[in-house]
C-alpha cells in the first residue's frame, strides 16, 4: 500500500506529510478544527486509504500530550454521553469503509457539516443558556463522528459542533476532546492493523521520520491557545470547520 522504499517518496510528499503532522500537533495542543486540512495533505502525500492508518500512531502521540497537559479540565460526563455513539459509528465505519463510494461520502459529509454549523450559529445568536439534551443530538453527532473518524480521521467537525453546543469553555473543550480522541484512536488501531491492514512496519517507520514535526506543532499550539480569547476561539472553530467542509471535496 505504501511506496516500496523511502527513496521512492518524493520531496513534495515528505513536505506535505510533515506539514500535515505539524498542523496536527497544533490541533492536538488546542487549536481544534484543522483535521480536514491534515487529512487532505496526508492523503495527497500517501494516498487516501493508506493515509488513514499512517495517521493513527501520530494521533495517539498527540493525544497523549493533550491528555497530560489538559487533563485537569476534562469533563467526563460529556465523554460518557458521547463515546458510546462514537464507538457505534466506528464499528459501522469498519464495515462500510471499503465499499462506500468516496464521492457520495464527501457530499453527504459536507451537507451534514453545514446543516450542523447553521444550527450552532442559530443557537449562539439566540444567546440561550439552554443546550441540546435530547439523545438524538448526541447520538447523531456521535455516530457521524465515529464513521468519519474511521474512514478518514475526520471526526473533528462533528465533535466540535457537539462540544460547542454544550457551551464548554475553551480549556474544558480541549481537555474533554483530548480524552475522547485518545480513547477512540486506541480503539481504532486494531482495526487498522488486522482488518484494513493500513498500519504496517513500513508505515511505522514513516511515522518515526515525521515525529519531529508533531512536537514542533504541539509547542506552537500551546502558545497560540493562550493568546486566543473565548469569543475569537469559537469564531476560529466555526470558520475553519466551514472552510474545511468545502476542502473535503478536493481530497
Amino acid at each position: 500500500m505504501f511506496l516500496s522504499s523511502f527513496s521512492d517518496i518524493s520531496v513534495a510528499a515528505w513536505t506535505m506529510a510533515a506539514t500535515a503532522v505539524f498542523l496536527m500537533g497544533v490541533s492536538k495542543a488546542g487549536l481544534k478544527g484543522m483535521s480536514i486540512f491534515n487529512v487532505t495533505l496526508m492523503a495527497l502525500a500517501f494516498g487516501s486509504k493508506a493515509s488513514t492508518g499512517l495517521f493513527i500512531p501520530l494521533l495517539i502521540v498527540g493525544d497523549t500530550f493533550a491528555v497530560i497537559y489538559y487533563n485537569r479540565h476534562t469533563q467526563w460526563r460529556y465523554i460518557i454521553k458521547f463515546l458510546p455513539w462514537m464507538i457505534l459509528g466506528i464499528l459501522l465505519g469498519v464495515l462500510i469503509g471499503k465499499d462506500l463510494p468516496e464521492r457520495e461520502f464527501k457530499w453527504v459529509m459536507v451537507v451534514v457539516i453545514f446543516i450542523s454549523l447553521g444550527m450552532l450559529v442559530f443557537w449562539d445568536r439566540r444567546k440561550s443558556k439552554k443546550v441540546p439534551t435530547h439523545w438524538l443530538f448526541s447520538g447523531s453527532m456521535g455516530i457521524f463522528a465515529g464513521v468519519c473518524t474511521m474512514i478518514g480521521n475526520l471526526a473533528g467537525a462533528f465533535t466540535n459542533i457537539f462540544f460547542l453546543a454544550m457551551r464548554l469553555p475553551k480549556n474544558e473543550f480541549v481537555g474533554t476532546a483530548a480524552w475522547l480522541f485518545f480513547i477512540t484512536n486506541l480503539f481504532k488501531m486494531p482495526f487498522h492493523v488486522f482488518v484494513w491492514k493500513t498500519i504496517t512496519v513500513e508505515s511505522l517507520l514513516i511515522n518515526l521520520r515525521l515525529l519531529p514535526a508533531i512536537f514542533v506543532g504541539l509547542v506552537l499550539g500551546v502558545f497560540l491557545v493562550k493568546k486566543i480569547n473565548e469569543k475569537n476561539y469559537k469564531r476560529f472553530i466555526l470558520i475553519v470547520t466551514a472552510i474545511g467542509a468545502v476542502a473535503i471535496l478536493f481530497r
